[in-house]
């Protein structure tokens, strides 16, 4: 990851949490307390991302910061099917699909590391009203980012879990599964 693209990523997760923290909740959201868990896991999956999707997103976030919207209130609310979907591209359930079989395989090859995170029905819930609030233009570079992933026969949540054990302090995810096996 290159100098411009760490900045876009800081500019994105400064965005995202500023959107978040504004977020209604019935109840307190345990997440709130660890915002640099958060931004670690979401900076993970930006660094998967290419160039021109990070700056793509960013574009998404300011837009709607400009229209007065929070993107993380309409993603909750959608997960807790409040409102109604929010956008029907066709990338979604293409792009949900191919993150849904690559977590089957980390939870396969990483229970230990796995063993904490959402179970796979929530995870592609999680993912899909996300995913719901990514422009059109968003969605189409993100999908090339998959599809290249998947050309290349590399799994782009492993990817995104390498970063994660590289950022905690692991040589790699082998390692980060092992010392976790332990505890």
């Amino acid at each position: 990851m290159d100098q411009a693209q760490k900045r876009i990523i800081a500019e994105i997760l400064d965005r995202e949490v500023a959107m978040f923290l504004r977020v209604p909740a019935r109840q307190e959201p345990s997440c709130r307390a660890h915002l640099d868990d958060m931004q670690l896991h979401r900076r993970g999956q930006f660094s998967v991302w290419s160039l021109s999707c990070c700056e793509s997103y960013l574009r998404d976030l300011r837009r709607a910061e400009e229209e007065g919207r929070n993107l993380m209130t309409i993603k909750y609310a959608r997960m807790e099917d409040l409102i109604p979907p929010v956008s029907q591209s066709k990338r979604i359930p293409e792009i949900v699909s191919r993150f849904v079989g690559w977590q089957r395989e980390m939870l396969s090859h990483y229970p230990n590391i796995m063993r904490g995170g959402r179970d796979i029905d929530d995870f592609a819930n999680y993912l899909r009203c996300e995913l719901e609030t990514y422009s059109d233009a968003t969605l189409e570079l993100l999908w090339k980012d998959v599809d290249a992933f998947s050309r290349k026969k590399q799994n782009m949540s492993k990817a995104i879990y390498e970063f994660l054990a590289r950022q905690s302090g692991y040589t790699n995810i082998d390692e980060m599964e092992k010392r976790l096996k332990k505890s």
